[in-house]
C-alpha cells in the first residue's frame, strides 16, 4: 500500500495579525463599519478628501468587492468633518422630534440655527500651492458650466439656488480669462465649446455645454455629482478669490443691478473690470502726483466720477476697453498675451440676434475687441457706422451695410485658433464655410493633414513672409535618411521615402553634370540628348538605379532585421505591438483619403 501524506491546511490562529493584502486593504461594507457611518456619508467624505477605490493584486474577499487602504479609510477616521456630520444628523433628529410633538417654536428656532460645515480647511489640506489647484481645475470647470445650464429640478435636488451659483461662478472665472487675455484655444464640437486658458503657465481645458434646453432622466443617480458639485464650487470660489486678489480686484465683484436684471450677468462683469481698473490707476496716479501738487481740481472731480462708476451704459469706450494705459504697465505678459491681446485690436462686432451670444461675448473680449448685441444693455447699437464686422447665422438681413463685412460665427473661431485675421470670402453669409478643424489635434503627429490645414499654414507664412517646404520633404530628409533611422527621428517609410527623392535628385545632379561635360566637348545638343535617353534605359534595365549610389530600401531592411535580433523577447514583443499601432493609424489616414476622394467625386458630379 501507498501512504498518502496527507498536508494540513494553513490555520491562522485566532487573533493572530494578518499578513499581505488582507493586513492592507479592507473592503467598503468593512469601512463603514469601522467608520460607524451610513454609505451615503463615506461616499462624500470619499470625494471631500479625494480618497478613492484601490486594485489591491490579490483580491482576498473576491472580485465583487470595493477595496480601499487601510491608511486612507484611518486618515478619515481623525478627520474632524466627521465628527461635525455627526453633530449634524444628531440636530436633524431634535428637528424632527420637534416637529413630532407639533412644537412648531421649537421646530423653527433650530431650523434658523441649523448647524453647517464649511469647506476651506480639506481645500487648503489637498492643494497646499495654488498651482496645484490649477492642476485640477478642467473637470470643475466642465462640471460648473454644465450645471450652470442644466434647469432646476427639486424632485433631482437640482436646487435653483445652485444653478445660480454656479452660473455665477463661471461667468466670474471667464471674465478674469476675458480681460487677462489668457483665453489660447476654443473648438466647438457635438458636446460642446471647448476652451483652453493658460494662467500661471498651466494650460486648463474645460468643456462648456451648447446653449440648449438639458434634459435630466430619472435614470441618472445625481447623488454622486451633486457631492463632486459641493466640493467642486467651494474649490472655484477659492480659486475666483486667488486671481481676483491677483490683479488688485475685490471679490466677490458688485454687478450693476440693471445688467444683471437683463440676465448680462458677464457683460456686467466687464464694466466690473473696466470700472475698477480704472480706479486702481487713477488711485495710482492720484498718490504719485499728490506728492508733487501736480493734480488739478477740474481733474480729481472727473476722477472721482469715474471712481463712483457714474460712466454712461451706453458708452463703448468706457465699457468695453481695459484701460491700455495700465495693460500696457504690466511687464509680466509673455508674447502669447500680447500676440492674442492684439487679434482683434480696433475691431468693433455686432452680433445678431439669433447668434449665440455669451460663448462671443467671452472670446471676442478675450482677444482685444469690443462687441455689442441687440436688445437692452448693449453698449452700441447696430447702426454704429464704427462696427467693422457684424455676426450672421442666417442670411435673413434686410438692410446691409456697405462699411461692415458680414461673416458667420466660425470666422471668429478660426481666426482665434491660427491667431490671425482670415479673409471673409468664405465665411460670408450663405456659403457654406470651410472645414472647423480642431486646435487640439497635431496634424504632423496624426500623420494626417487636411486640405484647409495647408492653406491655413500657407496663409500663416505669407503674413510671416517665410518659404514653407513642400509637403512630407526637409532638409534634414535630403542630408542623410539614413542617419535619422538609426536615431529614430524618422520611421522606415519616411527614410526609403526620402531615399528615394535623394536617388532621383543625385541622377537629376549628375545628369546635369553629364550635359555640361558634353556640352564642353562640343557636342550637338540633339546628340547629347540622344546618349541621355540611351544611358537612362540601361539603368532602368539594370534595375531602375544608379551602381554608385546606396540602395537605402535594402540597408532600411537590413538594420531593421538585425535590431529585432539583438532585441530580447520582451522588447521584441513591443516592438510588434508598436508596429501594429502603426499600420492601424495608416489604414485611418488611408480611409480619410478615400472618403476625401469620394467627396470629391461627387461633388464634380453634382
Amino acid at each position: 500500500m501507498v501512504n498518502k501524506v496527507t498536508r494540513k491546511k494553513h490555520y491562522r490562529p485566532p487573533g493572530k495579525k494578518k499578513e499581505g493584502n488582507a493586513a492592507r486593504y479592507v473592503t467598503r461594507s468593512q469601512a463603514v463599519k469601522q467608520l460607524q457611518i451610513g454609505l451615503p456619508l463615506f461616499r462624500k467624505l470619499c470625494i471631500f478628501k479625494g480618497i478613492f477605490p484601490r486594485e489591491p493584486k490579490k483580491k482576498f474577499k473576491g472580485n465583487h468587492h470595493t477595496y480601499y487602504h487601510l491608511k486612507d479609510v484611518a486618515f478619515l477616521h481623525h478627520e474632524p468633518l466627521l465628527e461635525k456630520c455627526r453633530e449634524i444628523r444628531a440636530y436633524e433628529k431634535k428637528i424632527k422630534k420637534a416637529d413630532a410633538k407639533k412644537n412648531k417654536e421649537r421646530a423653527n428656532f433650530l431650523k434658523e440655527n441649523k448647524l453647517t460645515y464649511g469647506l476651506g480647511r480639506i481645500i487648503k489640506e489637498r492643494y497646499p500651492k495654488f498651482i496645484d489647484a490649477l492642476r485640477d481645475l478642467d473637470d470643475c470647470l466642465s462640471m460648473v458650466h454644465l450645471f450652470a445650464a442644466l434647469p432646476a429640478q427639486e424632485r433631482l435636488k437640482v436646487e435653483a439656488k445652485r444653478i445660480h451659483n454656479c452660473r455665477r461662478l463661471a461667468h466670474e472665472w471667464q471674465a478674469f480669462i476675458s480681460r487677462t487675455h489668457k483665453l489660447r484655444k476654443v473648438f466647438i464640437s457635438v458636446k460642446g465649446i471647448y476652451y483652453q486658458a493658460e494662467v500661471e503657465g498651466q494650460k486648463i481645458t474645460w468643456l462648456a455645454p451648447h446653449a440648449l434646453h438639458q434634459i435630466l432622466t430619472d435614470d441618472v443617480d445625481l447623488t454622486v455629482i451633486l457631492n463632486f458639485m459641493e466640493f467642486y464650487e467651494n474649490l472655484l470660489v477659492f480659486v475666483n478669490y486667488r486671481v481676483y486678489h491677483s490683479i488688485n480686484l475685490e471679490y466677490p465683484p458688485i454687478l450693476d443691478p440693471h445688467l444683471e436684471a437683463l440676465a448680462a450677468d458677464l457683460y456686467g462683469l466687464l464694466r466690473y473690470f473696466d470700472a475698477n481698473t480704472r480706479a486702481s490707476l487713477l488711485n495710482s496716479q492720484t498718490s504719485s502726483s499728490s506728492e508733487f501738487g501736480q493734480l488739478d481740481a477740474e481733474d480729481s472731480e472727473l476722477r472721482l466720477a469715474q471712481l463712483q462708476h457714474q460712466l454712461p451704459l451706453n458708452e463703448p469706450t468706457a465699457l468695453m476697453h481695459l484701460v491700455e494705459d495700465a495693460a500696457g504697465m504690466d511687464e509680466d505678459e509673455d508674447d502669447d498675451t500680447r500676440e492674442c491681446k492684439n487679434l482683434f485690436k480696433n475691431m468693433k462686432f455686432f452680433l445678431s440676434r439669433e447668434v449665440h451670444r455669451e460663448s462671443l461675448l467671452f472670446i471676442i473680449p478675450a482677444f482685444g475687441g469690443m462687441v455689442s448685441w441687440e436688445g437692452d444693455g448693449a453698449p452700441f447699437k447696430e447702426s454704429d457706422k464704427t462696427i467693422t464686422h457684424q455676426i450672421v447665422d442666417r442670411s435673413t438681413q434686410t438692410h446691409k451695410f456697405l462699411s461692415r463685412d458680414y461673416v458667420q460665427p466660425q470666422w471668429v473661431f478660426d481666426c482665434v485658433n491660427t491667431r490671425m485675421i482670415l479673409p471673409t470670402e468664405d465665411y460670408l453669409v450663405g456659403r457654406d464655410p470651410p472645414p472647423h478643424l480642431s486646435p487640439f489635434v497635431d496634424n504632423d503627429a496624426e500623420g494626417y493633414v487636411p486640405d484647409y490645414a495647408v492653406t491655413l499654414n500657407k496663409l500663416k507664412a505669407a503674413a510671416k513672409n517665410e518659404v514653407l517646404p513642400l509637403l512630407g520633404v526637409g532638409k534634414e530628409d535630403l542630408d542623410d535618411p539614413q542617419k535619422l533611422l538609426e536615431e529614430g527621428v524618422i520611421d522606415r517609410a519616411k527614410a526609403i521615402e526620402a531615399a528615394e527623392k535623394k536617388q532621383k535628385m543625385m541622377a537629376l545632379e549628375k545628369q546635369y553634370h553629364d550635359e555640361l561635360k558634353l556640352e564642353l566637348q562640343g557636342v550637338k545638343y540633339s546628340s547629347a540628348i540622344s546618349n541621355v535617353d540611351k544611358q537612362l534605359p540601361e539603368q532602368e534595365s539594370e534595375g531602375g538605379e544608379d551602381t554608385n549610389l546606396p540602395d537605402y530600401q535594402q540597408i532600411a531592411e537590413d538594420t531593421d532585421n538585425l535590431s529585432k535580433v539583438m532585441m530580447s523577447r520582451k522588447k521584441k514583443n513591443l516592438y510588434e505591438a508598436m508596429q501594429i499601432g502603426k499600420r492601424t493609424k495608416k489604414g485611418k489616414i488611408d480611409l480619410l483619403i478615400e472618403r476625401k476622394k469620394k467627396h470629391k467625386e461627387s461633388h464634380k458630379a453634382q
